[in-house]
């Protein structure tokens, strides 16, 4: 199946801004980088943002440095990363997945903010529309959760025997609910029959695909979620061991074994985020 690739650039990032008198006096200044999940599985996107700085004459340790803060998956903890980044009198913050936004823009109206995430940024509050999205916050829109209702039409092809679908979704991400409904719209005009199970922690992942055997589910779609990024060797293993057809919204999922994913390409969208911190930090 060919890789279709969906991003949406938002214009405003390439305004002037003048915002930068927060920046350190100190020759190198310090970018924060926050994100809801964990190191692990972050990789690629880390360095595809740091590419694109590069290639705007930014290099981490010469000329910037980084500030990396991590809520692993314990949302409730992006407030307290945000507010330590703020005490560091960052030039500007990345940020990678809505919770991890909305907390840099709860925290300031001043420092700039580039954000990453998969759902609409205007629907969700935080930028005013794509061509202006207005304040001291731009960034990418990798529009993940709009794609779920397409994973479950390609799995219904992918198994059309399959009579009860499982979701996987975190129940502490604020996303979460407006990306399930979504599913569960497109579910009932197929005549469709869902579950849904929630998993906020390793431990229950294997709580989640114990419900998805007793209420003998033929196949899985796992929702966008940082915590499933870094979880994504166990969620293969776990899909693996039951032999549940599982379709995934990242392509890292599938490099380590996973059947099938459909989503944008997150590296490329990355790469773009970091052009823009080196355009805003110019």
């Amino acid at each position: 199946m060919r890789r279709r690739d969906f991003i949406v650039f938002l214009s405003g990032a390439a305004a002037p801004w003048p915002l930068i008198a927060h920046a350190q006096q100190a020759a190198i200044p310090v970018i924060g980088f926050l994100n809801s999940g964990s190191p692990e599985g972050f990789e690629e996107r880390i360095a595809a943002v740091l590419k694109g700085m590069n290639e705007t004459g930014y290099i981490e340790g010469r000329n910037i440095e980084i500030d990396y803060q991590w809520a692993r998956a314990k949302y409730d903890r992006l407030p307290i990363l945000a507010a330590h980044l703020l005490d560091r009198h960052v030039a500007l913050i990345v940020t990678t997945g809505f919770p991890a936004a909305l907390a840099a823009k709860s925290a300031t109206s001043v420092i700039p903010i580039v954000f990453l995430t998969g759902g609409d940024p205007v629907e969700l509050g935080l930028v005013a529309s794509l061509s202006r999205p207005g304040g001291n916050i731009t960034g990418v829109t990798e529009i993940l959760g709009m794609l779920g209702p397409k994973r479950l039409e390609l799995l219904r092809e992918l198994v059309p025997t399959a009579t009860t679908i499982a979701i996987l979704i975190n129940p502490n991400s604020p996303i979460t609910n407006t990306h399930l409904a979504l599913e569960q719209a497109a579910a009932r005009s197929l005549g469709q029959q869902v579950i849904v199970a929630s998993a906020g922690t390793k431990n229950d992942l294997d709580a989640a695909f114990a419900t998805f055997v007793q209420q003998a589910a033929n196949a899985l779609i796992v929702n966008d979620d940082p915590f499933f990024i870094s979880s994504r060797e166990q969620l293969v293993a776990l899909a693996t061991r039951h032999a549940l057809p599982t379709i995934y919204f990242q392509r890292s999922f599938a490099a380590f074994g996973g059947l099938i994913s459909y989503g944008p390409n997150l590296v490329e969208s990355s790469g773009q985020a970091g052009i823009y911190v080196g355009r805003i930090l110019k």
